[in-house]
């Protein structure tokens, strides 16, 4: 009964002649946004008229880093904005403070988000086809409520890894079992975060400081914590549940997945290389989300380079670290006379410019290329990339995945410890940084990854690693197969 009386209504909001219309809410940070524009592309190649969200912050800010008609976009493929309800901020080209972001778009959002659902949904001056569906970031899940009002499906799309999304599912036993909130500060330090938690579904052998990090709290209303079960134990209301992996390489993980929510799960990564695949059209390839402007150069620099001869450095978008911490990183780097492209965002460091030390920059000027940003993609796929310093964000980890390049972690927050821990430990396509940074270290992990026996093995390991993505993404791959499954079960 409640699946005709579904019909019926989408049999009303999407008449034949007109296309679907799919309307993606990314998480307002640069990690959310790039996988959520990939998978908006790839539903546009299958046919749907695609609304893409972005907050006005970020609107701004893509405006300034790709130019101000760089998201006209096409009739078919818009771009429209909602308030994050956020204070207006001094430095407008900066990442936002992630609990605050959590904390505001939960409570200011939805009412916004409604008004722009209905100005979609007005025939007569919206001139677009009626919403048929959304497709949501698991952490903005104040959509799911305006979806089901509406009464078309809502599918929870998790930007980050199945192991993360499991590892967060438990954020509320360990806060049941008495692990979190920790007893004191000294709990950081003393030994306690080691822990053997082996009572996850797949993850057996993880520590407690291999969880996501927002269970180092000593508060028991800490805004995050609470967040984090709030948002992903409503992933069970969701029409379904997808990710940006693949099969193989989450298997045990997603198995055990499947047995705790009730909704469809489906795999559909890496989604670079699906969009490889299958979106071919110029306009649609020039829609980019860098919120940050690319510098020039970094591909044609690279071009210049031994084949697996270079190291990649680059902290992902969110990653602050102390002045001190910037210095050993620069001479663990100078120190291994190895050729490097660092990434250096203006606000890397904390609360003021990243400065380098003269010396530094006079000592590696013939083999280091110093970037704001770049196309990181592109950079991972080129040949001349031997190795990654890395954060271990999970776009980070799957684009390095897919380009078949070995890591070396420094996990900052969030999941990012629970992506590191499986890159090193389970999937053998990793070393970790301990998390003092010194420049001994880092002197030893590259030139451990770049030149020894170890290495090599590392490399060989993301190598397979490789090749199972691109197999997952073929024609007849999973991850191509449960696109197509996505669409004809849920969003069609």
């Amino acid at each position: 009964m409640q699946a005709k009386q579904k019909e019926r209504q989408m049999g009303s909001l999407c008449p034949e002649n007109l296309p679907p219309h799919a309307v993606c809410v990314p998480f307002p940070a640069q990690g959310h946004i790039n996988p959520m524009l990939k998978l908006a592309k790839l539903l546009h190649q299958k046919g749907f008229h695609i609304t893409f969200v972005n907050t006005e912050y970020n609107h701004q800010r893509l405006l300034k880093s790709r130019g101000p008609d760089s998201l006209n976009g096409l009739p078919s493929f818009r771009f429209e904005t909602i308030p994050d309800g956020l204070p207006s901020s001094e430095n407008a080209n900066s990442t936002q403070d992630v609990p605050s972001l959590c904390y505001s778009t939960k409570r200011n959002c939805l009412a916004p988000f409604r008004y722009l659902l209905s100005k979609l949904n007005n025939s007569a001056s919206s001139n677009v086809p009626p919403v048929t569906c959304i497709v949501f970031d698991c952490i903005m899940s104040f959509t799911l409520q305006a979806g089901q009002e509406l009464g078309v499906p809502v599918v929870l799309f998790w930007t980050a890894s199945v192991c993360g999304f499991m590892a967060y599912l438990h954020y509320r036993p360990l806060v049941e079992k008495g692990f979190v909130p920790l007893k004191d500060a000294s709990y950081l330090t003393n030994g306690y975060l080691d822990t053997l938690i082996n009572w996850i579904p797949g993850m057996e052998g993880i520590r407690l400081k291999n969880l996501p990090s927002f269970i180092r709290t000593t508060d028991p209303d800490d805004i995050m914590v609470n967040f984090a079960i709030g948002e992903v134990e409503n992933a069970r209301n969701a029409s379904a549940v997808i990710f940006n992996t693949f099969d193989d390489l989450e298997y045990e993980v997603l198995t055990h997945l499947c047995s705790i929510l009730p909704n469809p799960i489906l795999t559909i990564g890496p989604l670079q290389l699906l969009l490889q695949d299958q979106v071919q059209e110029s306009v649609v390839n020039s829609i980019k989300s860098n919120l940050w402007e690319e510098q020039p150069g970094c591909l044609e620099w690279l071009d210049s380079k031994e084949p697996n001869s270079v190291i990649y450095v680059n902290f992902g978008s969110v990653t602050v670290m102390t002045p001190q911490q910037l210095v050993e990183f620069a001479w663990g780097l100078a120190n291994n006379k190895k050729t490097f492209l660092w990434v250096i965002r203006p606000d890397l460091v904390t609360g003021e410019s990243a400065i380098i030390p003269p010396e530094f920059l006079k000592e590696t000027k013939e083999r280091g290329l110093l970037a704001n940003w770049c196309p990181q993609e592109e950079v991972l796929m080129h040949p001349s990339i031997g190795g990654f310093l890395t954060h271990s964000g999970w776009n980070s980890t799957i684009e390095s995945l897919a380009g078949g390049v070995p890591m070396i972690c420094w996990p900052f927050f969030a999941e990012q410890q629970t992506n590191s821990w499986f890159c090193c430990n389970k999937w053998c396509i990793g070393m970790e940084i301990d998390n003092d940074a010194n420049r001994t270290e880092i002197e030893r992990l590259v030139k451990e990854l770049m030149n020894s026996k170890p290495g090599s093995e590392v490399k060989n390991k993301a190598m397979e690693w490789k090749m199972k993505a691109e197999e997952a993404t073929s024609r007849t791959g999973s991850s191509y197969m449960n696109l197509d499954k996505m669409i004809t079960m849920v969003l069609h």
